[in-house]
């Protein structure tokens, strides 16, 4: 294509992206300028189908920069991805399509929720990691079914993210060669200067991580090109360094930090159009030719879609036609979930039940940062990625969590990934993108409380189940044993828009008896049941055998007590009034248990028996005496 017409397409974008940020008054014009050049050739190599945005094999376009978003919509308005101009004049507006950080779910084509920097450098990381493991399966001698890659668009501040170094080595060590990222390099934060806060090699950076680092100017079309097309013909993950102009065509504030998160102003924006030679007084145009130029991107996507449909039809192979339908089909009837007649720690009874998934579901696959033994999330004689399905994340909690957040939304997978209960902190950023974007997938917290036991205060979680139990549209599984430990998994898989936790003890936990009333599938039900009940005990994970023993206490002086096991607090406090009221018994005084902090108790509760302190090292039956989590403690309480 002409550069003369790469120009006049790049200029369309910057002026819709001003004037979306003018007509909002809020949002960030410098960025999008800064990047149409690279929009525009990007544009010419993207395999994307507009008429399909689920198209399996489509490269992946992830904005890591996500208050880049006038770029974002701008692109998909003229892509044809179904948003009208009248969309773009109502960014950042209430109930608009084009809200001010990009949500996956909500404005069709956006692949994953950006927006706290670093995480879509890790998403790519974990798109181009779901692309491998699938093209595994699948592609064979002849025939690659998956072939696509996965683009990211990131800035300075990605960079600047320890996750952006976790995710990177990741990629490298895995080598995916599919992985192009295109870092925005202007030389801009908010404060101003990047000098102000950086100086190290960025090239050195990653070339230690075993990638490939190209350099372009960002404003130069044959040099982009170039660099991007060498990108797709690597053998690494590439980073593309494109040295930039922040505001790019926007006069006075050309290259300035004013420019990043604020309007130009209608002066600024009116002689930058004059200059680029656009009518000042049209906003939101965008000339003919150009409009042409971008909505060939339907009917030639709709072409490669075609073309890889009767690729499909062409595999030598049944079995790579069978291996793809089973991957985007799973049958969950297939899982043989395991019986459990005996005493056991319920990170042993998750692992046996995991395993059960993994020979049922051929999508299943995840790993742990470093701690599969403990975690015991080995899926036992299923290999290593990209062929098998262990996973080694390493010790990178973050980049872990935001990978499979991508590997979730990829298509036919269902991942899971692993951690002490402890270290959930280092990854709370994504489990919050995936509780907003409704995205599936699991983690399995495992040395769930004070019972961590010698390794002490550091390694024992006491504020973490309250933390994550007011996580909206997340669901926190701490079973009581292998029974509940099952009926968690078949609920959680059942979940399609929300993520579920499963915090699992590392002591052994005895079987319960069978319910009352009420099953665990609901969250919570009556575990224990005495005729004109006085009380009512109510308790999660370890602590329900505790409270079963301290009811047997209180039989003994006559005081009737039932007991309720809340496995899921937050499935089970949206459960209706009439089941509840079966649950907890009306006119019973209700105490709940539990050897954290627990301050979401007192929804439930009257009172509430928790830790008031972080722990302490000593072996787990000490603390749990020391912190008042003891038959005769508790017994002391409650008189």
């Amino acid at each position: 294509m002409p550069n003369v017409m790469r120009k006049k397409m790049a200029d369309s974008i910057r002026f819709l992206a001003a004037d979306m940020v003018q007509a909002a008054n809020s949002g960030h014009p410098g960025a999008p300028m800064g990047l149409a050049d690279i929009a525009v050739v990007l544009s010419e190599h993207i395999k994307h189908n507009p008429k399909n945005p689920n198209w399996l094999n489509r490269d992946r376009l992830v904005f890591s920069g996500g208050h880049a978003t006038a770029l974002i919509y701008s692109l998909y308005y003229l892509w044809g991805y179904g948003l009208e101009i009248e969309d773009l004049q109502n960014f950042r507006q209430l109930d608009s399509l084009t809200p001010g950080h990009p949500e996956y779910g909500h404005t069709k084509g956006i692949e994953i929720t950006t927006g706290p920097l670093g995480q879509g450098v890790a998403n790519a990381v974990g798109f181009a990691m779901a692309s491998k493991f699938v093209g595994a399966q699948v592609n064979s001698e002849t025939v690659d079914l998956i072939d696509h890659h996965v683009y990211c668009l990131c800035g300075d501040g990605d960079l600047e993210e320890g996750l952006s170094y976790e995710a990177a080595s990741i990629a490298g060590h895995n080598k995916l060669d599919n992985l192009i990222v295109i870092y925005d390099s202007n030389r801009i934060t908010i404060e101003g200067s990047t000098d102000l806060s950086i100086s190290e090699n960025i090239r050195m950076r990653f070339e230690a991580q075993a990638w490939d680092v190209l350099e372009c100017d960002g404003h130069d079309y044959d040099e982009i090109n170039d660099a991007i097309v060498h990108a797709k013909d690597n053998n690494k993950p590439t980073l593309i360094i494109a040295n930039t102009t922040i505001a790019k065509g926007a006069g006075e504030l050309e290259g300035s930090h004013h420019s990043h998160g604020a309007p130009l102003g209608d002066d600024v924006i009116a002689k930058a159009k004059v200059e680029a030679g656009f009518d000042p007084q049209k906003k939101f145009f965008v000339p003919a030719d150009v409009m042409v130029r971008f909505r060939c991107s339907i009917e030639h996507g709709d072409l490669l879609e075609r073309e890889w449909i009767h690729r499909q039809k062409t595999l030598p192979l049944i079995e790579q036609n069978e291996a793809l339908v089973a991957l985007q089909n799973p049958d969950f009837s297939r899982i043989e979930y395991p019986v459990f007649e005996k005493s056991e720690a319920t990170r042993s009874t998750n692992g046996k039940i995991m395993n059960a998934i993994a020979r049922g579901i051929p999508s299943f696959l995840g790993g742990s940062a470093d701690l599969s033994p403990s975690n015991k999330t080995n899926l036992n004689d299923m290999g290593v990625f990209p062929k098998g399905r262990n996973i080694y994340f390493g010790i990178r909690e973050h980049a872990m969590a935001s990978i499979v957040n991508a590997m979730a939304l990829y298509g036919p997978l269902i991942p899971f990934s692993a951690t002490f209960f402890v270290f959930s902190d280092y990854l709370k950023p994504a489990v919050r993108i995936a509780a907003l974007s409704g995205i599936q997938n699991f983690y399995i917290w495992t040395h769930d409380s004070i019972g961590v036991g010698e390794d002490g205060p550091t390694h024992q979680p006491i504020e973490h189940l309250s933390q994550f139990r007011a996580l909206p549209n997340f669901y926190v599984w701490r079973p009581a044993d292998g029974a509940e430990n099952v009926e968690a998994w078949k609920k959680a898989l059942e979940m399609k828009k929300s993520p579920s936790a499963f915090v699992c003890s590392r002591q052994n936990l005895s079987v319960l008896p069978k319910a009352a009333k009420g099953d665990a599938s609901r969250g919570g039900y009556l575990l224990a049941e005495s005729d004109n009940a006085v009380m009512t005990i109510m308790a999660s994970g370890s602590e329900v055998e505790l409270a079963l023993k301290v009811r047997e206490s209180l039989a003994e002086i006559s005081v009737p007590v039932n007991v309720v096991s809340v496995p899921c607090y937050d499935l089970f406090i949206e459960q209706d009034a009439e089941y509840m009221a079966s649950i907890i018994i009306e006119g019973t005084t209700t105490i709940a248990i539990e050897a954290a902090r627990g301050l979401e108790w007192y929804k439930l509760a009257d009172s509430v028996i928790s830790m008031d302190t972080f722990g302490a090292s000593a072996p787990a039956r000490e603390l749990f005496d020391k912190f008042g989590f003891s038959v005769d403690s508790l017994m002391e309480k409650i008189k």
